[in-house]
């Protein structure tokens, strides 16, 4: 176990905090990770998403999350890393009872959309958090309902043709071409990007890691 002392909420922090570890290619991630303070280092974990069989999406998103952080934690102590934090995640959309991950090409993304406007999903991503030095992991899923506006066809033919929807869940996103199409969401807007800020200060604090001293320890 990692020595530490006790804070105001109970848990152990460390004397020292270890370097997040980010395993994803997503630009999204790393962006709202910069945007907190936080620059951790990446290494993509190559999962293959199709693994996992959609019945269920907080499951589905808890299971690739966990195995993207699986995936990478096994690399970093190949290499004799322990110093670190790894933070697998994954997202999927729910709607109409089906679980929507990125679309498989314009196609698909053009359907989708016709299917979706006008109405609800949820948007589930699921955050694997994994310490090097004893082993130990979190996963939990955080939700965020969304409302997608009612949008024309030519707005969606429009916006497939940027090629922005083929490299998200659920084939839109809040930091991009598609937000003027969110109406509204009733969660964390960060969950819907890719990442809870939120949901990832709790887990970093159960592990004994206040979220603070990544900024003393990563930001430049």
């Amino acid at each position: 176990m990692t020595a530490g002392r006790r804070d105001a909420a109970g848990y152990v922090a460390r004397v020292t905090a270890p370097r997040l570890v980010l395993a994803s290619a997503s630009p999204a991630r790393l962006g709202l990770l910069r945007a907190a303070g936080i620059t951790p280092e990446v290494v993509v974990s190559g999962v293959d998403e199709s693994v996992v069989p959609p019945d269920d999406a907080a499951t589905v998103a808890g299971t690739l999350a966990r195995l993207k952080g699986e995936a990478v934690a096994a690399l970093l102590r190949s290499r004799g890393r322990r110093d670190a934090l790894v933070l697998g995640c994954d997202s999927v959309l729910a709607f109409g009872g089906r679980v929507l991950g990125k679309p498989a090409d314009a196609a698909e993304a053009r359907r989708r959309w016709r299917e979706m406007r006008g109405g609800t999903g949820v948007l589930h991503t699921g955050h694997s958090l994994t310490d090097l030095a004893d082993g130990r992991q979190l996963t939990r899923v955080a939700a965020t309902t969304v409302r997608f506006a009612r949008v024309g066809d030519d707005e969606i033919d429009a916006y497939v043709a940027t090629g922005e929807p083929l490299h998200v869940a659920g084939a839109f996103t809040l930091d991009g071409r598609s937000a003027p199409f969110v109406e509204g969401i009733d969660g964390d807007p960060g969950n819907v990007i890719g990442l809870s800020l939120p949901l990832l200060r709790v887990l970093l604090a159960e592990l004994g890691t206040p979220i603070t001293s990544l900024w003393e320890s990563t930001a430049a």
